[in-house]
């Protein structure tokens, strides 16, 4: 009954994306961006991040983050976060002047739904070297969802981040947060405890969060693309329209999903060893490329 009440209510209020055959976008979630501590699960796939936004930007892609985009319950802190990654945060600057970025907010950067708190910390960073502020993301709007709408297919394809389906981490996400902040991030930090209530880390939990949001959709009879789980996820044709992008802290890869030419497909980014040995970023397609009427037609 909540993730039925909690993803139609999102539906409900998400603003409308228009679409087309032109359009390309990239879809990605979870990054986790954090200060560069033990605990930043991001730290390790910086480099993937960078090339990958990099080739988005320079193909004329949009940018959508469906949630998590910064580990906001395990840092106070987001000047420290913007610090750390300040060359990813230059490329999403750029893509944000060009206004093709678009940021929902999940349960770990919930803070972002805050108007004061983007004013404060998203529209301005201090540049250190010329000693004053500079505009980041200034004017910024941020969405629990939205709502992507193809006039000539006549479909919608709607993106949450998913943490809706999780009481825990949505309703209660205060107690998540309190849990994370002053209970695991220590026993992470100096122990390397995994925290347990994340569906991220917990198989049992994820295969729930995930049930509950293919149930929605069937009742529904939507398409969604969705985060939160960390597991990417892309049906096959006939099948119930759950995607999932993944995260950007697998161990050894970022994932997410792109539409481009009215087609739909799951990629993959990773660090391969050539022949010679040295090293180099690659992007490869796990699933697809599918024609979204293929789905469409389906539903």
């Amino acid at each position: 009954m909540h993730t039925f009440k909690r993803l139609s209510q999102v539906f409900n209020s998400s603003c409308e994306l228009p679409f087309d055959d032109s359009s390309k976008l990239i879809f990605m979630s979870d990054c986790h961006r954090g200060d560069g501590s033990w605990a930043d699960n991001f730290d390790h796939n910086q480099n993937l991040s960078f090339v990958a936004l990099s080739y988005y930007f320079n193909k004329g892609f949009t940018y959508v983050e469906i949630g998590d985009g910064d580990e906001l319950w395990e840092n106070r802190k987001f000047s420290e976060i913007q610090k750390m990654y300040s060359n990813i945060f230059e490329l999403l600057h750029n893509y944000y002047v060009e206004n093709r970025l678009y940021m929902i907010w999940g349960n770990h950067d919930i803070v972002k739904k805050n108007k004061k708190y983007l004013e404060k910390n998203l529209y301005y960073f201090y540049d250190e070297q010329k000693e004053k502020y500079e505009p980041l993301f200034q004017n910024i709007d941020t969405y629990e969802g939205l709502i992507l709408k193809n006039s000539k297919m006549g479909k919608e394809i709607f993106i949450v981040h998913g943490h809706q389906a999780d009481f825990f981490n949505d309703t209660l996400w205060w107690l998540s947060r309190f849990l994370i902040r002053y209970v695991w991030r220590p026993l992470e930090l100096y122990f390397g405890f995994k925290d347990q209530t994340s569906p991220a880390k917990n198989y049992k939990k994820k295969e729930k969060v995930e049930r509950n949001i293919i149930k929605w959709i069937n009742s529904n009879n939507k398409m969604v693309i969705a985060g939160h789980t960390h597991r990417p996820m892309f049906p096959k044709v006939g099948e119930t329209l759950y995607f999932n992008t993944g995260s950007n802290v697998h161990p050894r890869c970022i994932t997410g999903i792109e539409i481009e030419n009215s087609e739909i497909m799951l990629i993959k980014w990773s660090i391969k060893t050539k022949n010679d040995g040295t090293l180099c970023v690659e992007r490869d397609i796990i699933a697809g490329p599918q024609k979204l009427n293929s789905f469409f037609n389906k539903s």
